[in-house]
């Protein structure tokens, strides 16, 4: 039987070894993993929360030639699910921090409304509205029965720390809602601390699948991301 084959659209690298430390847990079959977005040679579109909108900008316009759904995409019919990440702090940015022309495509476009933060707790209304923008970068290209979002809050770091720090450190106190997470763990004792790196990322990435459960205790997304996985997972093979 052969591996998944599972296609990544994210802001980064270090989203990349978390997203994929926490589908080692989710998934019983082995997959692949390929990084479509930033590209790792000439990434063109850039990192970021902006190069994800570039890349689903490009989608929507190669909707022009292919019709349909991300699914039917030619360049993405090889792969058994499609991921397309972006961390909920996205929800405090505006379209001009990608710089003027994006700002200016998002005026005349119908995109949906930058920044979009709610009230939190509860992240999901955070995340449900930034659902909501994504599929408007996509404009008539829908997503199909293969293709997920990752939407971690505040990012990808939470699940990191939810994993590596034990589960009543103070940092991990309404972890969910703290825009600043990230850099906080960078500042911790040298026992403790991670920078935001590749390198530091992969090096404590198994902490997260070793310790889904616990990161799923602490991170309402990162369980609302297993669910997504396991159910895209079970109708391509119901269909298949």
């Amino acid at each position: 039987m052969s591996d998944l084959r599972i296609a990544l659209v994210a802001e980064g690298p270090t989203d990349y070894e978390v997203i994929q430390a926490a589908l080692k847990s989710v998934l019983a079959k082995p997959f692949t993993m390929v990084q479509l977005q930033p590209e790792p040679t000439q990434g063109f579109m850039g990192t970021g929360w902006c190069g994800v909108l570039k890349w689903c900008q490009a989608a929507h316009q190669r909707h022009q030639l292919h019709h349909g759904s991300i699914d039917t995409d030619p360049t993405l019919v090889g792969f058994d699910l499609i991921i397309i990440h972006l961390d909920v702090d996205v929800a405090s940015q505006q379209y001009g921090d990608c710089g003027e022309a994006v700002a200016a495509i998002a005026q005349n476009s119908n995109w949906g409304s930058l920044p979009c933060k709610q009230p939190c707790p509860p992240v999901s209304d955070t995340a449900d509205f930034l659902g909501v923008v994504i599929k408007s970068w996509l404009g008539q290209v829908t997503p199909g029965d293969r293709t997920l979002f990752c939407l971690p809050a505040q990012s990808s770091g939470t699940w990191l720390a939810a994993a590596v720090l034990d589960s009543s450190h103070p940092l991990l106190a309404n972890a969910e809602c703290e825009l600043n997470l990230e850099s906080r763990l960078e500042q911790l004792p040298k026992a403790l601390r991670i920078k935001k790196t590749r390198r530091e990322y992969s090096f404590h990435a198994p902490h997260i699948t070793q310790k889904w459960l616990q990161v799923k205790q602490i991170c309402t997304q990162a369980e609302d991301f297993e669910h997504l996985v396991l159910a895209t997972i079970k109708s391509v093979q119901q269909k298949s």
